[in-house]
């Protein structure tokens, strides 16, 4: 990570903090410098900890459609930490890599299923502000998912909207979690595609 942080990165201390460097090296494989970021604020951080752990346990939606779209939103909202994860998430949980890595240039891929792309529609109509989901768009993705899919589809992007907002307000960037694991790099977003009002 590089130093372009808005808040300064500070040691990770204390019980707690024990608990946090050791869950982080048990899910990432290191404790993130951006955890020291968050660090700032323990409350906070627990928060969103908690929020992620409990998301994770949901099983409405196919973890494929899930990833797709948090990076989907990540992609458009500029998060590089949350891209830079995602695909790195992708990988170890056995995800469609060829996928993945297509993310950010979805709408002029050929790998994506009808299903997906309207995920990944959806995802970036919900992180336009205001949100510019249509009636026909979510109508598919109810007939598609059910009314249980649809909606925690939707809780999944908004807290994809969280992650990748807070981190992209606060400096934190891409800490190379792909390329440690000698992933190909993902595809570029077009630089005519559509980008958060």
């Amino acid at each position: 990570m590089t130093s372009t942080t808005r808040v300064p990165v500070v040691e990770i201390t204390g019980m707690y903090g024990a608990v946090v460097k050791w869950f982080s090296k048990r899910m990432f494989g290191k404790v993130p410098e951006s955890l020291g970021v968050a660090w700032n604020n323990p409350a906070i951080l627990k928060f969103q900890m908690s929020l992620g752990q409990r998301s994770r346990k949901w099983d409405a939606v196919d973890e494929d459609l899930k990833s797709y779209a948090h990076m989907a939103v990540a992609s458009l909202i500029g998060c590089s930490w949350c891209l830079d994860f995602g695909y790195f998430a992708a990988a170890n949980e056995g995800l469609d890599l060829s996928k993945a890595r297509e993310v950010p240039r979805w709408r002029t891929s050929d790998v994506f299923t009808p299903l997906e792309r309207d995920v990944l529609e959806y995802a970036e109509a919900m992180s336009q502000t205001p949100p510019t989901v249509t009636d026909e768009l979510s109508a598919r993705l109810l007939d598609q998912l059910g009314a249980p899919g649809l909606v925690e589809l939707t809780t999944w992007i908004a807290l994809a909207n969280l992650y990748s907002r807070t981190n992209s307000a606060l400096g934190i960037e891409s800490e190379g979690f792909a390329a440690a694991c000698d992933l190909p790099p993902l595809a570029a977003r077009p630089a005519s595609a559509v980008s958060p009002a």
